[in-house]
């Protein structure tokens, strides 16, 4: 029978950062994009809308996970299992 695996840390078994992290970047791109529309000769191509599509699907993604962890913490009975109660 093969060692039982121990559990992730909490400080790396949480997406909070990356997700936000990631998602900061998604809007660092698009604005530096946009900027480079405004004062540059840069046209606003796919590049601007991938960058604006990324930012605002992980703030989409990210309110759902925090209406889902709020809903576990609440102790409501179709919320997910396994979010964590921090």
């Amino acid at each position: 029978m093969p060692p039982e695996i121990p559990p992730l840390p909490p400080r790396l078994a949480d997406p909070t950062p990356t997700v936000l992290i990631c998602t900061g970047l998604w809007l660092l791109a698009s604005l530096v994009l946009f900027g480079a529309f405004v004062f540059g000769d840069r046209a606003l191509d796919e590049w601007f809308w991938t960058a604006t599509a990324g930012w605002l699907l992980g703030l989409l993604g990210y309110s759902i996970f925090r209406w889902q962890r709020s809903a576990a913490r609440r102790g409501s009975r179709s919320a997910q299992r396994g979010l964590g109660a921090r």
